[in-house]
């Protein structure tokens, strides 16, 4: 049996910002994990994703294409996976074989509400890693990103891929994200093999480390936000309002460029006012774009942490979902944990991932 585990993901800073090319974000991932598992099997297989479908798929071959009972939407991400890997095995002359392949969540409520981790880069990146290991491929973190982030464009159609990086590397990352045109037309007109072994234009990833008198602590505020949503209305914006969208987007690069500074000089005070600032970046961003990035929840969860100490902020789109608090370990968490749940403010047992050793 062949097991790929993928971290979900928090932003630290950047958010909206990073979908342009070349802008920074810091994004952390976290010890919650999405689980792919891949068993030989014989005469055709089956995919169960106990989080997106309740019933197994089973699907065959026809040449090297699969052929499903069922093509689910919701399992796009983990189909278009399998394709893209698949098709680097076939350039590395690996025999197609047939197997079950289950994929298991631990990002999202008992109730099934998604926590805003990222689930579906989590998904991707554990199926490429999963089945690389099947097909003995040898891919390594970047490999797995880019085979991975290959998948989700073709799925998605945009993005930043910010989310498919933290799941890949694990840790905290600085993240800037590629030119996603001249991936488009490379995986078109080019194998993907050469692909792998190219430089990406203008992306950047980079390990950071949360100095030791820092701790992360996550709130969710029990409301799903839809991202993809709150990207397009930000990208209607960019196109009314240009002056105020090009002042916000050099605001965040200074910002999340001293924030990386911080954690490469492990400087916790800096790393705190920066995150501080970003949250004042994000509310300009909301109030000239009319977009409700900071819900009242998510502003009562920021304003109990910086009451005690902590520096806070939404996290990844806004709109509900999670917030974060960065604060020196001698921060009254219970406290804290106390006052969020007054309000309605679950706290989450969220800590920073491993960073993804390659084997």
């Amino acid at each position: 049996m062949s097991t790929g585990k993928a971290p979900g993901k928090l932003y630290l800073a950047g958010e909206y910002a990073v979908v342009e090319t070349g802008f920074p974000a810091v994004i952390a991932s976290v010890n919650q994990y999405v689980t792919a598992r891949v068993t030989e099997s014989e005469n055709g297989g089956t995919i169960q994703s106990k989080n997106l479908n309740k019933e197994l798929i089973h699907w065959n071959r026809q040449g090297t294409e699969l052929v499903f009972d069922d093509t689910e939407s919701q399992l796009q991400y983990i189909l278009t996976a399998i394709k893209f890997v698949e098709r680097y095995a076939l350039e590395k002359q690996k025999k197609l074989a047939y197997y079950d392949l289950l994929v298991t969540s631990e990002l999202d409520s008992k109730d099934g509400k998604k926590f805003g981790l990222g689930s579906s880069a989590a998904v991707t990146v554990a199926v490429v890693k999963a089945l690389g290991d099947f097909y003995q491929l040898e891919l390594s973190e970047m490999d797995v990103y880019k085979l991975a982030s290959i998948a989700h464009l073709s799925v998605q159609g945009n993005g930043s891929l910010g989310d498919i990086a933290a799941s890949a590397f694990g840790g905290i990352v600085a993240y800037k994200s590629p030119d996603r045109n001249w991936v488009f037309n490379m995986v078109r007109n080019h194998s993907l093999g050469k692909l792998l072994k190219l430089n990406w234009p203008n992306l950047r990833i980079d390990p950071l480390t949360l100095p030791k008198e820092l701790e992360l602590v996550v709130g969710w505020t029990g409301s799903p936000a839809s991202t993809s949503i709150l990207v397009d209305r930000i990208a209607l914006t960019k196109a009314q309002k240009v002056e105020k969208y090009q002042h916000f987007l050099k605001s965040s690069r200074q910002n999340v460029e001293k924030l990386i500074e911080g954690f490469k000089n492990n400087d916790a005070e800096l790393i705190k006012e920066m995150i501080s600032h970003n949250r004042k970046i994000l509310t300009d961003l909301a109030n000239f774009s009319n977009v409700h990035i900071e819900t009242k929840l998510l502003t009562k969860l920021c304003d109990i942490a910086e009451k005690l100490g902590g520096a806070a902020k939404t996290s990844g789109a806004g709109g509900g979902d999670c917030g974060i608090v960065i604060g020196n370990k001698n921060i009254n968490i219970a406290t804290l944990k106390s006052e969020w749940e007054k309000v309605g403010i679950t706290p989450l047992p969220l800590k920073i991932g491993d960073i993804i050793e390659h084997a």
